[in-house]
């Protein structure tokens, strides 16, 4: 081992999320320096947390980026003037606040993207999308969120996806309403933690794998997974959160229900010989959150450095 390289340059990740921030400092999954975890709070109280963290790790190591990958909706168009605000969020005192503004006094390059296609980029770096182009990671908990990397790149436009939002048809007989209270019976409305909870009285953890809430919850998602096959057309779709991965007897069932929507449309053929493999968990567990906001991190400070 050459003992007089330098080390690799520090980025600092932050991942914000609805009730706590992820910070952390280093290069990437097998050089991790320091992390830290804060309560979400007002956006101010919080920020001036993040504040006090970054200039102790200025101080004992120093970083030349930083990466933000955030709870939503997001401006993430450099140019409209609300460029780094919080949109329309039922947060209190979130809707309208600027996130870089607090972070650019330490001039360095700010990499910023959504929460969820923060976890799809660290995937698609580090773990279980490498070597793909096109992929999508879905966060199934107390929201459903996708990150749609196509050709390489987070899915952007006059907004960001929205996925989890999508409006999709309830299963055949069922009553439930759904609990998103912009959509009622979309995606998230009828298939996250909260959705859970509403449907069968008791929360995801404490279900039998038999309940009958599940089946919504198959629904939805395999509709999600149909329209994103149809969309943005993935080779492979990660499915995360704490419900994606605390209930893993989901998965089989969301593989079947998803090639018998398609019905031999399209690719089902290529996916259903590797549909194991198509549907699948992250290969970053928890850790993608986090990393994310240091894989746009390290794409701000490569983009800086052209």
């Amino acid at each position: 081992m050459n003992h007089s390289a330098k080390p690799a340059p520090l980025k600092v990740g932050i991942e914000l999320g609805g009730t706590k921030c992820a910070l952390i400092l280093g290069t990437g999954p097998d050089d991790v320096r320091a992390q830290a975890r804060i309560e979400t709070a007002g956006p101010h109280q919080t920020m001036d947390a993040i504040d006090d963290r970054l200039c102790q790790w200025s101080e004992r190591h120093g970083f030349e980026a930083v990466g933000v990958a955030s709870f939503g909706p997001l401006d993430l168009d450099p140019r409209s003037s609300t460029y780094g605000c919080v949109v329309n969020t039922p947060k209190p005192g979130w809707s309208g606040f600027d996130l870089l503004r607090p972070l650019r006094r330490w001039a360095v390059p700010i990499g910023f993207d959504t929460d969820v296609n923060g976890s799809a980029l660290a995937e698609g770096r580090w773990g279980a999308a490498r070597g793909l182009a096109s992929f999508a990671y879905v966060t199934v908990g107390t929201g459903i969120g996708v990150g749609s990397v196509v050709d390489g790149r987070s899915v952007r436009g006059l907004g960001h996806s929205e996925a989890g939002h999508l409006r999709i048809p309830r299963p055949p007989g069922s009553t439930f309403a759904g609990v998103c209270p912009f959509h009622g019976d979309c995606v998230e409305g009828l298939a996250s933690g909260p959705a859970v909870l509403a449907h069968a009285g008791l929360p995801a953890e404490q279900l039998s794998t038999t309940d009958t809430a599940w089946e919504v919850v198959v629904s939805a998602l395999a509709a999600l997974c149909h329209n994103l096959v149809l969309t943005t057309a993935p080779e492979r779709i990660l499915l995360g959160g704490g419900l994606g991965m605390g209930q893993p007897h989901l998965l089989p069932r969301i593989r079947a229900a998803l090639l018998a929507s398609l019905n031999g449309y399209g690719v089902t053929d290529r996916i259903a010989a590797m549909i194991d493999d198509f549907i699948a968990q992250p290969g970053l567990g928890h850790r993608a959150g986090p990393l994310g906001a240091l894989a746009l991190a390290i794409d701000a400070r490569e983009a800086a450095s052209r």
